[in-house]
Order: structure tokens, then sequence, then C-alpha cells
């Protein structure tokens, strides 16, 4: 049963969220994984910001079922025969929500911000001489040396993903976010409806120009089905719950396991394996302040990890989640396992290295996002963990969006910093290791913890440059081991992605690596 309070509460936004829209509106109300307080997708690579942004705005190249790069807002790209130059042309009729028909030199705009944050448009840039505009519809790169990855990197599929922004709207200082949401998708952000902790609304675009073809994963016709989309902010997954089984809500992202029994029990409601790729979780150090500042530190913590202990916490069906300490997601052409380490723990490795690594009892700020179903389980059991090595951890808990603030801060803890903090990311983005966001060790333009490693950088380099799948998958390898080595960052464990939407009311809903909503219809 559901209490008072809970239905007070999940009526009060069921009635603010069924008071705006018109009756003849078809309207998909959904609880997302998390709350949303940071709407630029290039700043932060927080995942339910990238969900925001497949809604806001288009991508050049999105991949299919087939996971091929298949064009998206190009029409077809040409490389010359050097492969130095590969042009770009985009399809007629493109249109921002605004009006404003979708130019190269958006395109080049909203690219250069994307190259500038992201691990994987790093280094496409960086083997880039110009990035020129050739006519209204036309652009190209022209590279100082061949980049093969060149479709990979403008399909890529999660956090950054270079979504197509107007070009007033990415000249936008990267390091600084964007407050104009003016956009190139299938939906528009109603900002003036949009309530922090309570609902985030979107509205078909009228705008939008679909591509002809089916949808397939990313790829294909974007059709928006319903009129009106509403994340509601309901944080307690047992009241989500009640929620769906009650007929208030549509569809819930991502429930906790141990609610699927119930689910499964209801005959309106089915369980999708949206993201049958599967997910990592990984626990991050930052690498400027003490005591992660030293290797030995960051390896000390990777020998005291246990992943059984810390997935069956936070995911509990061990049909769902996998052991893996590869760094680059096993089972995958690069993903090199390395025996018992973060499996076992070994205290005895890990009380020594902590000794010489000169740890002086400082408490280790871990972050510990307690409104985030993915990844809010983990954070009790590594404290236990690393306390049983000889590490003092203050747990501090917040809400998600906050880490997501906080992450980005370089000062110590005690100014509003942090040593650990633990987030998700999709296989897909994974499974690289010269585009694996985590791996690069490009100092200040690191990921947040801002590994620097002039030596992975250059085995990066080359593994991007390699052509030879042979050498290619060494290089492999080898960043895999400097990953470990440097304890860049642990993997902590592997798991599937499942969500819940009443099979009565919805149809339509495609397997993908992120939550896609268009092609989305209510019966």
């Amino acid at each position: 049963m559901i209490s008072l309070r809970k239905a007070a509460t999940l009526a009060g936004l069921v009635w603010a969220s069924t008071a705006a829209p018109a009756m003849s509106q078809t309207v998909l109300r959904m609880v997302s994984h998390a709350d949303i307080k940071i709407l630029d997708p290039v700043w932060t690579t927080a995942l339910i910001t990238r969900n925001h942004g497949y809604l806001v705005y288009d991508v050049l190249f999105a991949k299919d079922a087939d996971l091929k790069v298949q064009p998206q807002m190009a029409e077809k790209h040409e490389v010359s025969a050097d492969k130095l130059t590969w042009t770009i042309t985009l399809r007629d009729g493109l249109e921002f929500s605004d009006g404003t028909p979708v130019t190269a030199e958006d395109c080049v705009a909203s690219l250069k911000r994307w190259g500038a944050r992201d691990a994987f448009g790093q280094l496409l840039f960086k083997a880039t001489a110009e990035l020129k505009i050739v006519d209204r519809k036309t652009f190209a790169f022209v590279l100082k040396e061949p980049f093969g990855l060149v479709l990979e990197a403008l399909g890529k599929v999660s956090s950054n993903v270079p979504f197509i922004m107007p070009k007033r709207v990415a000249e936008t200082d990267p390091n600084k976010q964007i407050d104009d949401y003016i956009g190139s998708g299938p939906f528009i952000f109603k900002k003036d409806e949009w309530k922090a902790g309570e609902k985030v609304v979107y509205v078909k675009n009228p705008k939008y120009r679909p591509r002809a073809e089916p949808p397939s994963m990313l790829a294909g016709g974007k059709v928006a089905k319903v009129d009106r989309v509403e994340w509601l902010a309901i944080t307690d997954p047992s009241t989500a719950m009640s929620a769906l089984l009650a007929g208030e809500i549509d569809l819930i992202e991502s429930p906790p396991p141990d609610l699927f029994p119930v689910l499964k029990a209801d005959k309106n409601i089915a369980l999708f394996g949206w993201n049958s790729l599967g997910s990592q979780i990984v626990m991050r150090f930052n690498h400027l302040q003490p005591p992660f500042n030293n290797v030995k530190a960051r390896q000390a913590a990777m020998h005291a990890l246990a992943q059984e202990d810390i997935m069956r916490a936070q995911v509990g069906d061990p049909e769902i989640f996998k052991l893996c300490n590869a760094p680059f997601i096993c089972g995958t052409r690069f993903g090199k396992e390395y025996g018992d380490l973060l499996i076992k723990p070994n205290l005895e490795k890990a009380r020594q290295l902590l000794k010489e690594s000169g740890y002086d009892g400082t408490p280790v700020a871990m972050m510990h996002q307690t409104d985030l179903q993915s990844s809010n389980q983990v954070q009790p059991v590594a404290k236990q963990q690393l306390e049983k090595a000889g590490f003092k951890v203050d747990l501090m808990s917040m809400d998600w969006q906050t880490v997501v603030s906080r992450r980005a801060r370089k000062e110590a803890p005690a100014q509003g910093g942090w040593n650990i903090f633990f987030t998700t990311n999709i296989t897909l983005d994974s499974d690289n290791p010269g585009t694996n966001s985590y791996a690069a060790g490009s100092c200040e333009k690191a990921w947040f913890g801002w590994p620097c490693d002039p030596e992975i950088e250059k085995l990066r380099d080359a593994f991007i440059r390699e052509g030879d799948p042979e050498k290619q998958k060494a290089l492999g390898y080898a960043i895999s081991d400097r990953v470990m080595d440097q304890a860049f960052y642990a993997p902590v464990g592997q798991y599937k992605a499942f969500g819940a939407y009443r099979k009565d009311r919805l149809e339509g809903w495609l397997a993908g690596p992120v939550p896609v909503l268009w092609n989305i219809s209510k019966k």
C-alpha cells in the first residue's frame, strides 16, 4: 500500500502535470533516472542531461541497431582520395525550433564547442588542420593526417554527444553553460514550465523534419508520436512504482531490480531491456588532490575493492550484473582482464601501498548521490571496503545534480572539492581505448579527475592513427595496462538496464543505449 504522505505527494505531481496541457494532447508521463538541473549537454557528461539533449537536439550522424554509423542531419559525406578532406552536406529543409534554417556555420560552431570538451572530439580536432565552411549547406574537415574514426566521432552515442545548436548558442565559452535552449531535435524544451525537483516538460517540435527511413536505435526517422513529454521527479522508487501501477504515469526509465517481481505481477506492466548492451559503473579518483594525487594511494584503493559485494548491493540480481575488471568492457575486442584485481580484495597489498603513499589519515571525501537509482547503493559498500584497507572515508550525501556540479571543482574537499565519486557509462562509449573519456590523460583537458599522463596520450594518439587491426589491438591493450597501472579509474562492474511501462497504453519503445522517446505512441 502507498502511504498517505506519498499519495499526497504523488497526487500533487500528477495534478500539476495534468493541469497544463489541453485534453486533446497526447502526453507521455514518465519518471527518469534522475532530476535535471544542468541543461547543457556539452558542458556536462551527466546522462540525464544527455537524455535531455537527445530530445531537444539532433546530430549529423547516428548509430543504428546494427551499430553502423548512418547519416542523420547529414545528407551525405565525401572523402578525398588522400583521406585528408571529409566533406559533409546537410539535408534540405532543416530548421531549428525557432524556424531559422540550420546552416554549415551552426554545425561548425557546434562541433568546435563539443571538440573543446569531449575526449573523442579533442582527438579529432588534434588531427584537424581546418574545419572550413564550403557553402551554406556544406562544410569540411581538412585533416593534418588520416583519422579513420571521423564518422565514429561525429556519430558518438553518449556523453558528450556532438549535438547541433544554433551558432549564437554554440559560440558560448565551452567552460560556461548555455542559457538559450533553441534546438534542432524532435522536441522543444518548455523552460517556462520547468520546475526543478518537480517536472520537466517537452512538446513536439513542429519545425523538425524527420528522415524518411524507419527508426533504428538512434538513426532513421525520429518521429515524435506524442504531443508532450513530462518527466516527473518522483525520487522514491516505491512511490514511482505505485504511480505506474495506478496508471498515474506511463513509464519508469530504470526501476531498481528489487521491484521487478511486483512489476512483473501486473498484467498491464512490461519490463523492457532497453539497454541490453549494458552499462558500466566506475569509481573515479581526483588526481589533483591528496591522497589520490599519489598513484600508490589510488592503487591501494583498487586492491581494497570487491566488485561482487558492490554489485549485489546496487543491482541485486546476478542475472543482470557481471563482474568485470576490464576498463574497456569484458567480452569486447579490447576487453583485457586483470585476474583478481577489483574482484577479490587484497587488503595486505592495499595497506602496504597506502603506507608507502604517505597517507596521513585525512578523511577521503566520497560523494554519494542518494537519488540516482543506477549507482546510489555503491558508496556505503565501497566506504567499508576502503576503510578495511586503512582509509578514513567521509561519505557526503547529496543529490546527483549537486555531484554533477561539484565534480567540476578542482579545489580541495574543504573548499568544495572532492576525492572520489561513482558514475555510470554505457558500454558503447567505453569499449574503445582511444576514445574512452575516462582513459584520457590530457591534464586540464581531461575528464573530471584530471589525470595528467603524457605516456597514455602518446598511446591514444598512436591507437587512433593505427590502421592495422592487430597492431591497434596491441596498442589498446597497452592503454588498458596503463589505465590500470596508474589507476585512472576503477571499473566496479557491468549491468543491463531495464525500464517498466504500461503496455496497455504505450507501444513503439525502441531499444538503444539511451532511452529513445521518439516513436513511442499512446494507444
